[in-house]
């Protein structure tokens, strides 16, 4: 296998610090070494390599910005996005994995938790020892969350929970699930543990798209949570969206390893393939496609970078996490089915990942905030006027 060298047409590796690069090249070389070999198999199957876990827990891939006293690896947000990008260069549903682990995880754990939780729940999720999912969407409600029914009852000794949740990753083998649901119509966050009588998380089969993720229901019978397993800083769905806008960076992020997979599967292929006696690549119609991909990849390089620069300084806002969730997605999409037309009928081929990218785009794209949802955010905050009604 080629080692892969990136693609930085900016020279923007030259802003980054000794240890971001470090970051990326580490997670980068397990990427190529040990995600990349396996994962079409598994996408195949349509099952998670769960063995690559423990490496990641190793590498301190989970909740990597949070307080080393919890044995998190605490570092910044531009090393943080790095890691995603990496991991989504093998897969989306490998990113994913580690997206919610972190971000919807173990970041309301942190937040919003009592000391007893995190105390509880945080290192064993950094070791990988445990896993951990996050149960907003419901059936009914995607881009409405605030219209859940699921609720929560207050009775002696703590809550009593109904309701169900879909589209959830990692549901079915996590050992604890955040889950936000309403307590005298106000949304609250819960611990929900495996194993609580009347819980089941159910595999969602038949997927075309994040095949190597697992994605569940979450049922809710009249489970009873103990006082213990309230978030007790949540007040409210701000909160919920605090952890979503979390996950949507990693995502702005993780996107461009998916471009950077495509776009360089495209080139090394047009430079190999040749018609009419000379390779594709020095066809006219073949560059432009070429230079379309290399541009996209840089805007979304430079766009993520100010992001993160801005989200550790502390001065990042949310409608700016949309708008590079909004483009990168979209450009990641344009930047595969492009890919996918330079590699003609070789590219629906799993020899190669174009269209495994293709395939997990259409969901990262929707999920997490969809397309329009972003453009109504950012339409709203450059114009003053909600357009969601």
């Amino acid at each position: 296998m080629n080692k892969f060298i990136g693609v930085d047409y900016f020279n923007i590796d030259s802003l980054l610090s000794e240890e971001e690069l470090m970051i990326r090249s580490t997670v980068r070389e397990f990427v190529s070494e040990e995600v990349i070999p396996i994962i079409e198999e598994y996408n195949r199957e349509s099952k998670f390599p769960q063995q690559l876990i423990p490496k990641m827990a190793e590498m301190g891939l989970f909740g990597p910005t949070l307080p080393a006293k919890y044995e998190c690896a605490e570092l910044n947000n531009v090393a943080y996005g790095l890691i995603m990008q990496e991991l989504e260069r093998g897969d989306s549903g490998v990113r994913s994995f580690a997206s919610v682990q972190s971000a919807l995880v173990m970041y309301p754990i942190f937040t919003f938790g009592s000391e007893q939780q995190k105390d509880k729940w945080l290192s064993p999720l950094a070791k990988g020892e445990k896993i951990g999912c996050f149960g907003l969407t419901e059936p009914d409600f995607g881009s409405n969350p605030g219209g859940m029914i699921t609720k929560a009852n207050k009775v002696d000794g703590g809550y009593i929970l109904n309701g169900a949740k879909m589209w959830i990753t990692n549901g079915t083998f996590a050992d604890v699930a955040v889950v936000w649901a309403k307590l005298n119509g106000v949304v609250r966050g819960f611990l929900v543990e495996k194993g609580m009588k009347g819980y089941t998380a159910p595999e969602m089969k038949g997927k075309h798209s994040l095949r190597a993720s697992i994605t569940s229901e979450l049922i809710f019978d009249n489970v009873f949570l103990p006082e213990d397993n309230l978030l007790p800083k949540t007040d409210g769905l701000k909160n919920a969206l605090m952890c979503l806008n979390q996950a949507r960076y990693g995502i702005a992020w993780g996107v461009v390893g998916s471009m950077m997979a495509c776009y360089d599967s495209a080139l090394n292929y047009s430079k190999s393939r040749k018609q009419f006696s000379k390779p594709i690549a020095g066809y006219q119609m073949t560059q432009e496609k070429l230079v379309y991909m290399v541009t996209e990849i840089t805007k979304a390089q430079l766009l993520n970078l100010q992001l993160g620069r801005l989200k550790d300084n502390g001065t990042l806002k949310f409608n700016q996490v949309s708008m590079a969730k909004r483009n990168n997605c979209e450009m990641a999409l344009d930047i595969a089915r492009k890919s996918r037309q330079i590699l003609g009928a070789n590219g629906i081929l799993d020899e190669y990942p174009v269209m495994r990218h293709a395939a997990n785009l259409e969901s990262v794209i929707t999920y997490e905030g969809t397309h329009e949802m972003h453009t109504l955010i950012i339409g709203e905050d450059i114009t003053g006027l909600p357009a969601f009604d």
